[in-house]
């Protein structure tokens, strides 16, 4: 597959644009018929907000020629993100403060475009079509929410596991330690790595946004909102928290990964020499 990968998004704001344009609309013209707020459609046009099912129907309605184009694709689209997750964006994207658990491997949220792009791989059935739309959907949700103008207080917790896993290649996985200590050192970041001990979360990843949680597992994932379930969700976060390496021991065994990965020590230049 060649030239950029089709994010399923951001084409949905493309075909926006180009109906408001064709019927020489502005965005406040768009924003009267549809009754959505006009920065909330500049957004969504140009890929850096998803849209919602009340918005795809919205859109339906004020461009009948589409014959229910919107809701359509809106519907298909759900298919590039794990079940249950894109109700998550809502809240991710708003959020103030952010908490990360990942088991096993480094969070989308972390990975490097070759890392992702190795583990998006791994996955069934998986076309390049796919693949492309997947990854471009993970490298556009990075910078929406970690470098837009006020990004939330993030505290991820690493499992110790995943500096060691290889994903890709051994020279992936040295430069996604490089870029894992870059990120840790970002003012509103917190990075702290989990030993390989046991622990209650070995089962299943988790997010916690302000006053909302997600928690996957191999099959999907669901958002919880209730109070009763979300400060469950965070308590087991703060006893993870509580069992990890302090931030600068964080950071020393994400360096020493990084070593290992350049096969200076002999932990990794065995395996590289018996796949050369």
């Amino acid at each position: 597959m060649t030239g950029k990968p089709l994010n399923p998004m951001s084409h949905f704001g493309k075909q926006l644009k180009k109906e408001r344009l064709a019927h020489g609309w502005s965005l406040p013209e768009l924003s009267r018929r549809t009754g959505i707020d006009a920065g909330h459609l500049s957004r969504i046009e140009n890929g850096k907000r998803p849209p919602t099912e009340a918005i795809a129907r919205a859109c339906d309605a004020v461009f009948p020629e589409r014959k229910d184009w919107f809701t359509e694709y809106y519907e298909d689209s759900r298919a590039w993100a794990p079940p249950g997750f894109l109700p998550w964006a809502e809240y991710e994207d708003k959020a103030a403060r952010l908490s990360v658990w990942s088991p096993s491997v480094l969070h989308g949220l972390l990975q490097t475009e070759d890392y992702a792009r190795a583990l998006l791989e791994t996955a069934l059935e998986v076309t390049d079509e796919i693949l492309a739309a997947r990854l471009e959907n993970r490298m556009s949700r990075q910078q929406r929410i970690l470098m837009r103008d006020n990004p939330p207080l993030t505290c991820w917790i690493i499992d110790h596991t995943s500096l060691y896993r290889l994903v890709g290649s051994p020279e992936i996985m040295a430069a996604q330690m490089r870029h894992l200590a870059e990120v840790a050192r970002l003012p509103h970041v917190t990075v702290q790595v989990l030993p390989a001990i046991a622990h209650p979360a070995t089962q299943s990843g988790l997010m916690i946004a302000d006053d909302a949680a997600y928690a996957e597992h191999v099959a999907g994932g669901y958002v919880y909102v209730d109070q009763d379930r979300v400060i469950g969700i965070e308590r087991l976060f703060d006893k993870l928290r509580g069992e990890c390496y302090r931030v600068s021991e964080s950071l020393a065994t994400i360096r020493k990964a990084e070593e290992l990965w350049t096969g200076a020590s002999q932990v990794t230049a065995a395996p590289m020499a018996e796949t050369a």
